[in-house]
């Protein structure tokens, strides 16, 4: 994956000429996100999912209670899955963000047990503010987001984790699917320094050797 950096996508003054909506997704996830059983009950459908799809997993998450997972490359759907099972393989309870189609009548329950959390990306919700006022509510939170933030194939990375870890004053866990190797792993802490440019730019370093997903 080749990009250059780039200005904030969701721009950061916005941030702060209007509060936070009212994040009832956010509620419902803190309400689900509770449940012990998920990890005990899904990491053996983990482990068989990662089996079947010859995946290994390098690595893992560092024992911290907040910080803002980047799962880089995202270009494909399998993402959501293979993200998810490493996750319950590391025994990690995650919050992920998901187009808010995911959530619909049947499955919208269960992907929110899942950890998800609805955006819509057609809305201007704050969604930075709003992940970060979350951050500074709970005691361990672990917030997993595709830079990408679409499954095309994209040049620019859409730099909204980047802000949210800012804010929130949460280091990076930078994650990543190698579908050329079938590794799912993670590659280092990072500490942003706010310096926008220049950690941008180091971050996007650490992920040029990661192969996407490809169509065959």
């Amino acid at each position: 994956m080749t990009s250059s950096p780039n200005a904030p996508d969701i721009a950061s003054d916005a941030a702060h000429r209007r509060p936070a909506q009212p994040a009832d997704e956010l509620a419902k996830s803190k309400i689900v996100g509770t449940v012990p059983l998920t990890v005990r009950l899904f990491r053996p459908l983990a482990h068989v999912w990662l089996w079947a799809g010859g995946w290994k997993i390098e690595g893992d998450l560092p024992d911290i209670p907040k910080y803002v997972v980047v799962a880089a490359p995202h270009t494909t759907n399998w993402d959501l899955p293979n993200a998810l099972s490493a996750g319950l393989h590391w025994g990690q309870r995650i919050h992920w963000m998901g187009k808010h189609t995911l959530f619909k009548w049947p499955f919208g329950g269960l992907m929110r047990w899942l950890g998800g959390v609805s955006i819509d990306r057609t809305k201007n919700n704050n969604v930075v503010a709003q992940m970060v006022d979350w951050f500074g509510t709970e005691e361990r939170l672990v917030l997993v987001i595709p830079p990408s933030g679409t499954r095309s194939a994209t040049v620019k990375w859409k730099t909204g984790f980047y802000h949210i870890a800012v804010g929130a004053g949460v280091p990076l866990a930078l994650c990543f699917i190698d579908y050329r190797r079938r590794v799912i792993g993670m590659a280092q802490v990072f500490h942003p320094t706010g310096d926008f440019e220049a950690d941008l730019a180091a971050i996007e370093a650490i992920y040029a050797p990661i192969s996407e997903w490809t169509k065959t």
